[in-house]
């Protein structure tokens, strides 16, 4: 079931259009999307790398960089520690190989998901100390490390923290915020309350760019060097799922053009395995083709393998790394597949299904694999789901959310179940002691909820009610210009009524694509195409010969001709 609405943001549509010598169509998109004010759409349109801002207003950048040159020119053995995602080996390759080109003596720990968990943790700062580090460097993690970073301090190592996450707070008895930052030498992370940097929303990778930047031009390098480095943090920004807003959608669209003639050799050979050209790479195959491909090692595996990919020095090497990768997603997507029909069938055929949050216990699958299951519930049942699994030391879950219902604070209130949880209002983690606790989280979440039937139907936004005889190659190109796509700067929604199917017929392998042609009511013939259960399509479409649809507008090139197509997204 789902409520379509349209975007009703108002603004003098044909004015902006006028000044920037755009159709008003690309007006009303580009306020949709909550860009305001000349500054704001030009930089939307037509902003690049000048748009950026200067790392020095973060705050602790220059105080970090300075540390790291001191260390650096004093010889001293720099220990950096990242993540097992996407977002925390871009980092660690990043600061690991711009640090060793300044001559540092660095090396790198990821931890490892199951035997670690996320971040730094005592093992891996002892570990560091035993192996001769004078400093720690953090990068996607650290900024919830208090204990750890203490211990650390007394140790007597010095650490930098380069971070991106929420600074852990506590609320006092008089409903004040007291924020908790760890003691580190420097803590980067523009989350912090006092940080003066003008965007906050970067992902780790970006943060650790930034930090190059800076120590760069402490060593005299020349300004341009920093964008050997820029696939990386774009990489980062879509891997980790950021919104593609202000800085962010300048490091991605800038970080694209490089990455389509990339000299890493791993990012040739994991490109090439899976089948694509390099200069056809977009912000959606990072997010759906090779992002998994990386993530998939610190899933299954260790993530080790994805920075070794990223570090191969030869095309051998590479070729081979990225083969292991692609098989390692072969095998992560075939586990999820099983576990998701097997959640289903459990909610389907269960009291389950007629609870407003869902909290699915799944002992054998593997808990890496927990959050993508229950986002996959969510995309099925539209409601809040929670996946649990066995593990060594009890029960831990990841929960993924719908736009009514905070998990994060839900969450918040049950914490007497868990050993460990945190989050955020789409999606969280958990840790629990045993299994007889899941049926009290079921329960209580669910007592406590005040979610009702119409959260659960899915709203789709259009952007603009458009007919398709409006539709030009002029319009195509200037909606090029929205690019890259992804979250908080979507791909356009346009809708239309009574589209009248000609034809239908159905291909691919898994019949999975509907190719048609459709008529609007003045007679203006449209070819379109749908993606999904094509037969399904068909059949409503021959009881419903006159439809009404969201699309999104394309140019189709076959055998050297171009013609324009809508490409159907949901029907009625």
């Amino acid at each position: 079931m789902e409520r379509w609405v349209v975007a009703a943001k108002r603004a003098d549509f044909q004015g902006i259009a006028e000044r920037f010598q755009i159709d008003p169509v690309i007006a009303r998109l580009i306020r949709n999307r909550d860009v305001v004010g000349d500054g704001q759409i030009r930089e939307y349109l037509w902003g690049g790398l000048e748009d950026l801002h200067d790392p020095t207003q973060m705050k602790d950048m220059e105080k970090a960089a300075g540390i790291l040159e001191e260390k650096i020119r004093e010889g001293k053995q720099i220990r950096i520690i990242g993540d097992y995602d996407i977002d925390g080996i871009m980092s660690a390759y990043i600061l690991l190989t711009g640090l060793r080109k300044l001559g540092a003596k660095a090396d790198i720990r990821i931890p490892d998901r199951i035997a670690d968990g996320y971040g730094l943790n005592e093992n891996l700062v002892r570990q560091a100390k035993e192996d001769g580090a004078d400093t720690i460097l953090t990068c996607d993690n650290g900024i919830a490390a208090l204990d750890q970073i203490r211990l650390a301090k007394e140790l007597g190592m010095t650490v930098v923290v380069t971070d991106h996450h929420e600074v852990p707070y506590e609320n006092l008895e008089d409903g004040t915020r007291v924020f908790r930052v760890p003691g580190a030498d420097a803590v980067v992370n523009p989350k912090q309350k006092d940080c003066g940097y003008p965007f906050r929303g970067l992902c780790g990778g970006a943060v650790a760019w930034k930090l190059l930047q800076v120590m760069l031009k402490r060593f005299g390098h020349p300004d341009g060097e920093i964008y050997d480095w820029l696939e990386f943090a774009a990489i980062a920004t879509v891997g980790d799922v950021m919104d593609l807003q202000g800085e962010n959608r300048i490091l991605v669209k800038e970080g694209l053009k490089r990455l389509h003639h990339t000299r890493n050799l791993g990012l040739q050979e994991l490109i090439r395995v899976q089948g694509l050209e390099p200069d056809q790479v977009s912000a959606y195959h990072i997010g759906f083709v090779i992002g998994p491909c990386l993530n998939a090692s610190g899933r299954l595996d260790t993530a080790e393998r994805s920075l070794a990919l990223l570090l191969a020095e030869n095309r051998e090497e590479a070729a081979r790394l990225a083969g292991d990768l692609k098989a390692l997603n072969e095998s992560r997507k075939e586990m999820t597949r099983q576990g998701e029909e097997k959640a289903v069938r459990m909610v389907e055929e269960s009291d389950l299904k007629k609870d407003k949050v869902l909290v699915v216990y799944l002992p054998e699958c593997h808990e890496s694999l927990a959050g993508i299951i229950a986002g996959r519930l969510r995309e099925h049942f539209h409601k809040p789901a929670i996946v649990l699994t066995k593990s060594e030391d009890g029960v831990k879950g990841s929960g993924r959310s719908i736009e009514a219902y905070s998990m994060y604070e839900e969450l918040c209130r049950c914490r007497e179940l868990f050993t460990k949880f945190g989050g955020h209002p789409m999606a969280a983690g958990l840790s629990m002691a045993g299994e007889e606790q899941v049926a009290e989280l079921r329960e209580k979440l669910n007592r406590l909820t005040t979610l009702t039937e119409d959260d659960f139907v899915e709203k789709v936004t259009i952007d603009v009610p458009m007919p398709v005889s409006y539709i030009t190659k002029r319009l195509i190109s200037q909606i090029q210009l929205l690019e890259p796509f992804g979250k908080g700067n979507t791909k356009p929604l346009f809708a239309q009524k009574g589209l009248k199917v000609l034809s239908c017929r159905i291909f691919g392998k898994n019949r999975n694509v509907a190719k048609l042609q459709m008529e609007d009511p003045g007679g203006y013939r449209m070819d379109a195409v749908y993606f999904g259960d094509a037969e399904s399509f068909a059949r409503f479409a021959e009881e419903h010969p006159v439809l009404s649809v969201t699309y999104y507008p394309t140019v189709n090139v076959w055998n050297g001709r171009e013609n324009l197509q809508i490409t159907i997204q949901n029907y009625c």
